[in-house]
């Protein structure tokens, strides 16, 4: 219950010895969120959504492309609470690295992105940002517009099936220890939440726009602890081992690292009503990728959506990994399995 997205009321309380203080990040099986890589160039871009709001991503060409031919495309969205710099940057960088143009975008009210109040929910905007990425991609002269594919990673999988639903640009979609973050928020890992707690959440941030209209102070919710002791979950160590140690923080610009990974209260509710894999079967005949740790707590989202989805499909278990794991651990993210994935749906026909 303490997994990036899910509702939980929380005090935000900054380490008093700095972030990632006195703790060592677990950087085994090649954690590697910030890597670099010489074989691509990247550039900064901005486009503009369908609400006219300015989406922020960083474009991935690989060296040597010709720039004369049409290419295929990828765009890599983060995890639920991230920006592209945690995960999205990395996937962009190494399936760049295998010949594919990519874009890794920061979801608007996130990171560079556009979007007030900071860190707020939207289900439907942030589907809107892959739509608007494709509309960006298909644009540019070396992006063939008809083989363009999403990656989506954590939460980000369950904004690129609503946007694949409706937008049959996206030829070929591929998620990544994917969240249903409507059905976290609703019913908590593995139905643990009741109906009662459940219309609890909807009152407390019911109340707390009254607050929030009368000039009060905004509230955050879930997202990742900023202290552990001996009382913290596997799931709450988990996430603070990437996004409270160097290992994968990053702070935007404008904002705290108090602040970073939490939605606001009274947006988060929004999940509530956002069922992503509603009519998941008719994004079918186009393919769909679903890859997740055997180990992960989001498992059974995978294999939700797995089940609901008609062919061509496929469930991909990496043996021994959890869920951050496949955020940045190199030596267990399938690489290959993308590749080859990608590479066979995004071919020119």
């Amino acid at each position: 219950m303490i997994a990036l997205g899910l509702l939980l009321s929380v005090t935000i309380i900054a380490p008093k010895t700095g972030v990632g203080a006195a703790y060592t990040s677990d950087m085994t099986n090649g954690a590697d969120n910030f890597y670099k890589s010489n074989k691509v160039t990247i550039k900064k871009v901005t486009f503009k959504n369908q609400y006219n709001m300015n989406v922020a991503g960083n474009l991935f060409i690989p060296k040597g492309l010709k720039k004369n031919t049409k290419n295929p495309a990828i765009i890599v969205g983060h995890p639920m609470g991230a920006v592209k710099e945690q995960s999205a940057n990395l996937y962009a960088a190494k399936m760049a690295e295998r010949g594919f143009v990519t874009l890794s975008l920061d979801l608007s009210f996130w990171g560079e992105s556009e979007g007030q109040p900071r860190n707020a929910v939207s289900p439907d905007i942030y589907a809107e940002d892959f739509s608007a990425a494709v509309d960006f991609l298909g644009t540019r002269p070396f992006v063939d517009k008809d083989r363009i594919g999403v990656l989506g990673i954590c939460g980000s999988g369950s904004f690129a099936i609503s946007a694949a639903k409706i937008d049959p640009r996206m030829k070929a979609v591929a998620t990544v220890s994917m969240y249903d973050m409507g059905a976290a928020n609703r019913n908590g890992l593995k139905h643990s939440q009741t109906l009662e707690q459940r219309k609890k959440i909807l009152e407390e941030a019911a109340e707390q726009r009254y607050v929030e209209f009368t000039g009060g102070k905004t509230k955050y919710t879930s997202g990742t602890v900023h202290e552990l002791n001996e009382n913290s979950t596997a799931i709450e160590r988990e996430f603070y081992d990437f996004y409270r140690t160097p290992r994968g923080e990053f702070t935007p610009k404008g904002t705290t690292p108090e602040q970073t990974t939490h939605p606001t209260l009274t947006s988060n509710v929004k999940f509530m009503n956002f069922y992503p894999f509603e009519d998941i079967e008719t994004i079918s005949p186009r393919p769909m990728l679903f890859i997740t740790g055997e180990n992960a707590h989001s498992r059974e989202f995978s294999e939700d959506a797995y089940k609901l989805a008609a062919e061509p499909k496929e469930l991909y278990i990496v043996p021994g990994a959890g869920h951050v794991d496949l955020y940045d651990r190199v030596n267990l993210i399938p690489f290959d399995k993308l590749d080859s994935f990608f590479k066979e749906n995004l071919k020119k026909k």
